[in-house]
């Protein structure tokens, strides 16, 4: 089965207006607290978008949008947490001479995988490349995100409240052939896919 027709949940619904008007870092209760991100493109991907977090003991209840993104392809989106990383997004920079921003690339600035933002199931870093539970972006390119509930460690849950976490979606269409292919290498996180399913399309600090 192709990248492009793996099959995901529907997506459900669009962010809150309540949680999308907290100011970053808003105590939203005794116990909770709300960051929020703009997501900004990288390797030229187009993608931008904001997403947001309201962090209840462990558990997060997440909402992102974004546009921009590869029509009918599927796009994973993490949140990044850690302790030696920088707690930032990367720039082109950091890019090897190739000027292609590979998910490893950007690790000591967001760290690794500390929540999978799938539609259903597990959520862990286990399911870091569990590409049929991610967002397919329909034919305008846009994608919504909710899911409250999310249970994480103590220790996660706290850092992304401190605005240590960082959202990352994957996925770049380099060659504008609107499928993802090879014609940028494999991927940096599994050789048996493309580098343009998981290379960064865009990233933002949860604030």
């Amino acid at each position: 089965m192709s990248i492009r027709t793996l099959s995901t949940a529907a997506l459900v619904g669009v962010a809150s207006l309540t949680l999308s008007a907290l100011p970053s870092g808003a105590s939203v209760g005794n116990s909770s607290t709300a960051v929020v991100a703009n997501l900004t493109p990288l390797n030229a991907s187009g993608v931008s978008g904001t997403a947001a977090a309201v962090v209840t003991h462990n558990k997060l209840d997440v909402t992102a949008d974004a546009s921009g993104l590869l029509p009918g392809a599927v796009h994973a989106i993490h949140i990044h947490f850690g302790k030696t990383a920088l707690h930032e997004c990367p720039t082109q920079a950091a890019a090897g001479n190739d000027n292609q921003l590979t998910t490893g690339e950007g690790l000591p600035f967001y760290g690794p995988v500390a929540v999978s933002l799938t539609n259903t199931g597990d959520t862990s870093p286990a399911s870091v490349l569990a590409l049929g539970r991610y967002s397919i972006a329909p034919a305008d390119g846009t994608f919504s995100y909710d899911r409250p509930g999310i249970k994480t460690k103590g220790s996660v849950a706290k850092a992304i409240a401190a605005g240590e976490g960082v959202v990352v979606i994957h996925g770049v269409d380099y060659n504008d052939n609107g499928v993802y292919d090879f014609a940028a290498g494999v991927s940096d996180l599994d050789p048996t896919l493309p580098a343009e399913a998981t290379d960064l399309a865009a990233c933002g600090v949860l604030k």
